[in-house]
């Protein structure tokens, strides 16, 4: 009996440029107790496909930014007008007290290189 082909071979290498957008996502309410320090507008970026960048002297709650990195590389993509996702655009912290809102937006799009990410 011949044993079944063994899926150890990686894919072949694409190689190409594709387009991602740039993301900021910033406090827009806080309708409860702040009890992590944040303050509407406070905000970060994502550039570059990974880059999180936050403004010196400022921090970001890090249950508020587990809450809304899973939509991120989502929200870099081109998206269907008819998704879900590309017509919604708010967040909330999972901290029932805080009731923080996050908005995510497109500040800019970036041509990457395939080759230089992994």
């Amino acid at each position: 009996m011949d044993a079944a082909p063994r899926p150890t071979d990686d894919p072949p290498a694409v190689s190409g440029h594709f387009t991602l957008a740039d993301i900021r996502v910033t406090v827009i309410a806080i309708e409860g107790r702040s009890v992590c320090g944040p303050k509407v507008g406070d905000s970060f970026e994502v550039t570059e496909s990974s880059r999180v960048r936050i403004p010196a002297g400022r921090h970001f709650c890090l249950f508020a930014l587990a809450a809304v990195l899973p939509l991120i590389p989502a929200k870099m993509r081109a998206l269907d007008a008819a998704d879900w996702l590309a017509q919604d655009s708010l967040v909330a912290c999972p901290d029932p007290e805080e009731r923080l809102i996050m908005r995510i937006e497109r500040i800019g799009e970036r041509e990457l290189e395939t080759s230089e990410l992994t």
